[in-house]
Parts: structure tokens; sequence; C-alpha cells
């Protein structure tokens, strides 16, 4: 496989390979199967532009200095060849210095010596696109910019961007004004990371993962009415109310079925010292007033080896990610 450094990519030519302006599937597809595939699409690269914020505002929060890309060498660097990372690609222009960001990504899975290449790469799509627009004069330099994070960081920035709520059920009040929580099944009996948040539609912290999103002008008609459809009243009820954080928990020495257990429904006396904010929350919300309901109160958690959840900052890492402090954690 051949490589360029950034120097020979303005004299290197080679056929590039460009979107056909159809699809065939498409042409051959009913109007209403091709207007669901297209929004569908559309949702799909949203959510992807999300996390990709996300991502940025998580660089952005830890101050990294961009670093010129000058040579393959870069990336074949002993420190960068086996270690995780959330990373930025970025470049500015002949006429605005100012460096943006063209991508980023959190690798994960990929060593970032790794994955950088692929974005230097001319003979991969990611690379083609950065040495096409360095060609054209549309990019004046490359940048990149990276934070390392352990295993379990990276499980833990999983936990918040791809692992869904779970709602805490809770029974009918007993002696007067008292309701217990009723854990869901299938907690895993493994060490992990979990989090406990509760919905509060009047509290709502900043947070890079709001939907800001407006009305579709498109959808409006000449001499109609928009009236909401029940879906339609049912998404905003739900977006309008937030999911907020509150706790961060670290199975390690029991598991997270056992960690759940004792939040949820185990005596005050078995508090250990670090719970007793959040256990005292969780048991205050079960007092409830005659035709009060508590609040929802949801959890999530992620499995991860035991061996990896004492790496890292794991709360500090979920705050940076959500944009604001968890209440409950010391």
């Amino acid at each position: 496989m051949e490589e360029y450094s950034q120097e020979d990519w303005g004299n290197h030519s080679q056929d590039l390979h460009c979107y056909q302006g159809g699809d065939p599937e498409l042409d051959e597809m009913p109007a209403t199967k091709r207007t669901l595939k297209i929004k569908q699409e559309s949702s799909e690269e949203a959510q992807k532009q999300d996390v990709m914020q996300n991502i940025v505002q998580i660089l952005e929060s830890v101050q990294l200095k961009w670093e010129l890309f000058q040579s393959w060498t870069d990336f074949s660097r002993l420190h960068l060849s086996n270690k995780l990372a959330i990373f930025g690609i970025g470049y500015n222009t002949r006429w605005k210095e100012d460096i943006r960001y063209h991508y980023a990504e959190i690798s994960s899975q990929v060593p970032l010596g790794k994955r950088l290449r692929e974005y230097f790469n001319s003979e991969k799509p990611e690379g083609r696109i950065i040495m096409t627009r360095v060609q054209k004069m549309n990019w004046k330099n490359v940048y990149y910019k990276f934070l390392e994070i352990t295993i379990s960081e990276a499980r833990c920035l999983e936990l918040h961007m791809e692992v869904d709520w779970i709602p805490i059920a809770h029974s009918k009040p007993t002696g007067g004004n008292v309701v217990q929580y009723l854990l869901p099944g299938g907690i895993p009996k493994s060490p992990g990371l979990y989090a406990i948040g509760y919905e509060d539609c009047q509290e709502k912290p900043h947070s890079p993962h709001a939907d800001r999103r407006g009305p579709d002008p498109g959808k409006e008609t000449q001499g109609e009415v928009d009236v909401p459809s029940p879906q339609a009243s049912l998404r905003v009820e739900m977006e309008s109310a937030r999911i907020i954080y509150c706790y961060l928990g670290i199975a390690e020495v029991r598991t997270l079925q056992q960690c759940l257990f004792l939040h949820f429904q185990a005596n005050t006396k078995t508090f250990s010292k670090e719970w007793v904010g959040i256990n005292g929350f969780l048991s205050q919300n079960c007092i409830v007033e005659p035709g009060v309901s508590p609040k929802s109160i949801y959890i999530k958690f992620v499995e991860v080896e035991r061996d990896f959840l004492s790496a890292g900052s794991l709360v500090e890492c979920l705050e940076k990610a959500i944009g604001y402090p968890l209440k409950f954690n010391n």
C-alpha cells in the first residue's frame, strides 16, 4: 500500500471514485417506502451528527492543542500505537487560520495510531476526502488532536452515548404514603458501570445531548391547519422531559445486580458511606403525598471486566460528557 506525506498530496494524482447520481434501489421503490427510507437515513445521519457534536464538546472541554499533520511517522510513534483515545481531525484555509473540526470519534476498539492512519491514507474513503480537499486548495493544513482514555473510560462513554435508560417501576403506596421500587429482571451478575437518573421537566442542566431541533417548515401546507397527531404529541412530551444523571456507580467488589439491589431495595442501615447521598434521595422519593407520584427513576448499566474498573477518572469522564456535575458522587 503506497503512503503519502502531506507534501506529496499536492503533486499526487489518482482517479477518484465518485458517487453515482441516482440510487437504482430507491428508483424501484414505491413512493411511500422511498420516503420512509430517506427519512430513516436522515434520522440516522442526525444521530451521528449529535454524537460527533458531543465528542467535539468533550475535546473542547479539556482544552487540547491541535497538532499539525506533517508525515506518516506522526502515527507510527510508540505512544500512539496501542492507545485508545478520543480524537478529532481539523483543518484551516488560506483565508481563515482558525482551525475547524472535520471529524471527531471515540477510538475504543481500534488503536489510535491505526485509526488516524486511515484518515490520512488516500486509499481509504476517509483519507480520500481529506487528500482531495487539500489538493483542490479547499483546505490549507490538516490537524489532529487526541485525548488518551482507558478501557473503563471508553466503556463509560459507551454507557452514556449508546445505552438506553431503563425505567424503574414502583408499587402502589403501602402503609399510607410509601411506595417500593420494582427492579427489572436481567441485571447482570457481573462487574461493570451503572448510572442512576431521574426525570424532571423543570430542571434542565445544559447538556450536549439536549435536542434543540425546531419544527420542520417543509411540513406546513398553505391553507391547512397544523393539528398535531397523537404520535407527534407523545414525541414532544418525551423530548420536553430530560433524564438527569445524578449518580455513577462502579460495581467492582459487588456485581451490578448486587449494587442496584442495595440502592433500591435494601434497608437504610446497609448504606455505605459513599452511598448515603444517592440512597437517601431514593428512599425519600418513596415517600409520597396522597395523589402525587414519585419522581420517575431510571438506570442504565454496562458490563466491564473487573481488572479495568480501577483505571481512569470515571466520574470526571462522565461529567465532561454530560456537561454538568453528578449530584450524588463525592
